[in-house]
């Protein structure tokens, strides 16, 4: 193991935390210190008491599914243990299809006898813990990377509906891959050798948006001195991804669904109808069914849109997928051969894995250019992340009330109390943990019994 983790999770200093249920927050904290190695925590019973951001990579078994509960056979030990502190074996798994390798130092008990054991996971038996790129083992779909089980089913929904000519909406967050969606969707079909064109809805006003989709004819406004063919015109046999679709004048809203239905269309300023072979894949990151109830979207054309939907989630709820984009994007930019990371300081890893990613994919891309930008060397420091990644928010002591952090609480004080520590940590799951007075591990089994 490595020393310093070896001299740091004392023997006594284990055995203390597991007499105290693993509820101490302090050790708690401080075992998330390296929690991009792959190890986990088991009692006498061989029960999960800490399961490592690393070993939730290694193996895709998510903490939250997994502490509390007696280990799976995978990663169970099943072999015999002397008393002796600092016993190690090696033993060959095929979990998950992968080769990996399990090295057990028994946790003692002052008068003897085994109170639990710290394993830790390897994919090289004569490997020690270090900060190591983790391989991009995940799933690589037609440029959308994943290793998420709920992005596995979206793989599955985009070839089943590529096979087709229904209409596709896809419904996800900013930054979220809609795009990457629409094309995947355009390169499975069979138009895959026609043209794919997309535009933003939202970035045009209304006038040059209903001329950019329909063309015009010379002389149908000022400045129209010749023919302008349109998207539906250019896309033809292909593809066109309306994106932001959402923010479709009601006017144009009428139009398109002329096209959805009658599959023809009238430029600007004609007066003769065009025929069209064009397929729609739309995207939104706001509910239709609300901006119909709002008055905003007509009801007929959402139904036209969405014949196949596609939910796309934001990259808060694929935090097994950070790690993986992560160091895709960081050989892209290796790639460049003007700065070469090899490792990430485990801090920026802890910082990285706990932000909420507002931004999703893209925020994570440009997080990557601007370490390439300002740092140097072949280790990703905390210091090269944007600066919002090192501010610290004070906490309003008028928001965090202490009594209901740190008094015995009733489960739905306790509920509201860890909602409100997400929402002032910003998402951040270290931080919360240590606002409510939990370790991390107790954190995400309060959160996993909530539904939080």
């Amino acid at each position: 193991m490595n020393p310093v983790i070896s001299a740091s999770l004392s023997n006594d200093l284990l055995v203390s935390w597991l007499k105290n249920n693993s509820e101490s927050a302090v050790l708690g904290q401080f075992l998330t210190l390296f929690d991009n190695e792959a190890f986990y925590i088991l009692d006498a019973q061989q029960r999960v008491l800490f399961w490592s951001v690393g070993a939730e990579q290694l193996t895709s078994v998510d903490a939250i599914d997994i502490l509390g509960q007696i280990c799976p056979a995978d990663f169970a030990i099943h072999t015999t243990l002397n008393n002796t502190p600092q016993i190690y074996s090696a033993i060959k798994l095929a979990a998950n299809a992968t080769e990996l390798y399990q090295f057990v130092q028994v946790i003692n008990a002052s008068a003897g006898g085994i109170s639990g054991f710290l394993v830790r996971l390897t994919k090289n038996a004569h490997k020690t813990f270090q900060s190591a790129p983790i391989e991009s083992k995940g799933e690589s779909f037609q440029g959308l990377i994943s290793r998420s089980p709920a992005m596995q089913a979206v793989f599955q929904i985009i070839e089943n509906a590529a096979e087709t000519t229904a209409t596709v909406l896809v419904r996800g967050e900013s930054g979220s891959g809609k795009e990457l969606v629409a094309k995947a969707i355009h390169d499975l079909s069979s138009r895959r050798s026609a043209p794919f064109l997309a535009i933003n809805c939202a970035a045009l006003s209304s006038s040059l948006l209903e001329s950019e989709l329909f063309g015009h004819v010379r002389g149908a406004f000022t400045g129209a001195i010749k023919d302008h063919h349109g998207l539906f015109h250019r896309a033809q046999g292909g593809t066109l991804f309306l994106d932001e679709v959402a923010e479709l004048p009601l006017e144009l809203q009428a139009k398109l669904l002329r096209v959805l239905q009658e599959r023809n269309y009238i430029p600007v300023g004609g007066d003769k109808s065009i025929s069209v072979d064009v397929r729609i894949v739309a995207a939104t990151h706001r509910s239709l069914r609300e901006e119909v109830k709002n008055g905003q979207f007509r009801e007929d054309l959402m139904y036209r849109l969405r014949v196949v939907p596609i939910f796309l989630p934001p990259l808060r709820e694929r935090r097994e997928d950070i790690s993986l984009l992560l160091w895709h994007f960081i050989k892209l930019h290796n790639a460049d051969n003007f700065r070469h990371i090899e490792k990430i300081e485990p801090q920026a890893m802890r910082t990285l894995l706990d932000y909420s990613w507002p931004g999703n994919i893209r925020e994570l891309h440009n997080v990557v250019e601007y370490a390439f930008a300002v740092g140097r060397g072949s280790i990703l420091r905390s210091s090269e992340l944007p600066p919002e990644f090192r501010e610290v928010k004070p906490v309003n002591s008028a928001e965090v009330v202490k009594p209901t952090y740190y008094q015995p609480l009733s489960p739905e004080q306790e509920k509201e109390a860890i909602l409100k520590a997400l929402q002032t940590t910003y998402g951040r799951v270290n931080p919360a943990a240590a606002l409510v007075g939990m370790s991390r591990a107790t954190f995400w089994r309060k959160r996993k019994i909530y539904g939080v």
